[in-house]
Parts: structure tokens; C-alpha cells; sequence
């Protein structure tokens, strides 16, 4: 399995200034006071806006060169999104203010329950297209309605889900709106990964729930050290293929990809103080 770093896809960008534009659709005023925290019953604390400083670097970093990968069922194009100085504030700002948490599971193992940690912490934001948050100034008084009738949904609609719907904060906000508006897709769930060592890791897996459609769209946004991003296909054993994922890179994956194939983010084998990462995904659902 050849290994190839995402960076060299891309080509050399001009440094001219003059042909940036801005990337936000409110750009941000540097003499505003800070956005005050996005607050929900839903979330165990405040969650800090993004500072104005970096939502000024969000909005003028260089527009970004798309690159896309193809192979049999699979449908690959990414972006080095922000500069690594940029995706390095950005990871530092969401990873003290985010409420992140590892999931436990049990399962049967000769007979025996046995709890798993999973080797990573997680935080999920959204809902289905079933439902939506309603749209008032106050975070606090946003209901959860439902999509046809526009009245609250029902108290049993979300009894057995595992992620509980939770309005998107502020600063995670900003970023789905970034993504949106460079691929042309719309998404309504985000979850971010985040690796708080070398060895965190995700297993070989596909977001290929019924729930999601036949060809689900997957963003994927990585800030701080980098990892590989192993994929193969499920039924050709050949075909595989190794990305290095570096910071500040975007991946997004459509078509036949998650019904064809299957990936993963390794641990990281040489150890380093910086080796910790986060992985911001985004979809529909």
C-alpha cells in the first residue's frame, strides 16, 4: 500500500492577496466584543465562540485547491483548507471548549460481559431531517420541532438514541457553513474526534446506516498532527489506498464510497508532545 501525503496533490498557489475573498458570510468586524458562548439544556456546559481574531484568519485564508481521487466506486476530493497556523489556533480554541467524552459499550465474550472504551473522546451535534432546532435569538429556548408540522416532536421520538439531538454550537457553526459553501453539499449532523494520544484510533469502518441514504456525502476535517487515512474496498481486496491526513486538511467522501469501502485513522508509532489531533466530521442524515 503506497503511501502518498495529501500535500503533494496540490499545485503551487500564487501568493497574490488581491484574488482572496472573503470566505464567511457575515466576516467578522475586529473591533466587535467577543460572541458570547453557545448555551442548550442539552449541553453540560457553555461552549465558547470562536475568538474574533481566528474567525478573521478563517475568513481570509487563501481559497483552496481541490484535488480528486478516483478509483472503482469511490469518490475522493480534498483540500488544504486552512494554513496550518490557522487549523493549529482553531484545534487549540474547540479542543478546551468542546464537551468531549469516550463512549463505553459492553459486550459478550464468552458469555462474560465486558465493558470497551473506545480509543478516542467524542462529541456529536445535530439532528435528522426529521426534526430541526428552531431558529430563536436565544440558544437556551431552542425547541426541538418536527420537520412537516413544525410543532414539537413528539417526547418518544429520540427515547433509544444513542447521540440525543443537540443544536450545533457556535463555533462548530462557523465551520459546516465554511464546508457548505466550498463542496456545495448541506449538512445537519457533526461529529468530532479527538485523539488526545498517539495511540486514540478509529477502526476500519463505513457510515453506510440506512438512515443515510444509499450515497451519503461525509466531510471530514483534521487539525493537529498528522495521521494516515487507510481505506479498502469491501470486496476487492486490492484495492486499497493510504493518505497522510495533515493539519488543516479537508476530505470529502460521496457516491458508492461508504457502501464500497471501508476506512480508518490509525494511531500515530513515533511519539511526539504534538501528536494529538482532531477529527471534525460532518454529514446528512
Amino acid at each position: 500500500m503506497s503511501k502518498r501525503t495529501i500535500t503533494s496533490f496540490f499545485a503551487s498557489r500564487l501568493a497574490d492577496t488581491a484574488s482572496k475573498k472573503p470566505r464567511l458570510d457575515s466576516p467578522p468586524d475586529a473591533d466587535a466584543p467577543p460572541s458570547p458562548p453557545t448555551t442548550h439544556p442539552s449541553y453540560p456546559h457553555p461552549i465558547a465562540a470562536l475568538p474574533t481574531s481566528l474567525l478573521t484568519l478563517l475568513d481570509t485564508s487563501p481559497p483552496p485547491a481541490p484535488h480528486t481521487i478516483t478509483k472503482p466506486d469511490l469518490s475522493i476530493t480534498h483540500y488544504h483548507f486552512f494554513p496550518p497556523p490557522t487549523a493549529r489556533q482553531l484545534f487549540l480554541s474547540l479542543r478546551s471548549s468542546l464537551p468531549f467524552y469516550r463512549v463505553t459499550y459492553t459486550i459478550k465474550r464468552d458469555s462474560l460481559d465486558t465493558t470497551v472504551r473506545t480509543p478516542r473522546y467524542t462529541t456529536v451535534f445535530g439532528v435528522d431531517a426529521n426534526s430541526y432546532f428552531s431558529g430563536d435569538s436565544s440558544h437556551d429556548a431552542r425547541a426541538l420541532l418536527d420537520s412537516k408540522t413544525h410543532k414539537a416532536v413528539p417526547g418518544d421520538r429520540y427515547r433509544n438514541c444513542v447521540c440525543p439531538p443537540r443544536p450545533i454550537p457556535g463555533c462548530l457553526e462557523v465551520l459546516k457553513n465554511l464546508v457548505e459553501r466550498e463542496t456545495g453539499e448541506t449538512f445537519n449532523f457533526v461529529l468530532v474526534n479527538y485523539y488526545a494520544s498517539p495511540s486514540d484510533s478509529i477502526a476500519y469502518h463505513s457510515d453506510d446506516e440506512a438512515f443515510l441514504g444509499p450515497n451519503p456525502t461525509i466531510a471530514s476535517l483534521s487539525l493537529g498532527a498528522t495521521r494516515d487515512f487507510l481505506m479498502k474496498h469491501k470486496e476487492d481486496k486490492a484495492q486499497t489506498l493510504k493518505l497522510a491526513l495533515t493539519n488543516g486538511e479537508l476530505l470529502v467522501m460521496k457516491g458508492a464510497t461508504q457502501r464500497k469501502w471501508l476506512h480508518s485513522s490509525t494511531s500515530i508509532p513515533i511519539y511526539s508532545p504534538t501528536a494529538v489531533d482532531t477529527s471534525i466530521y460532518t454529514k446528512r442524515i
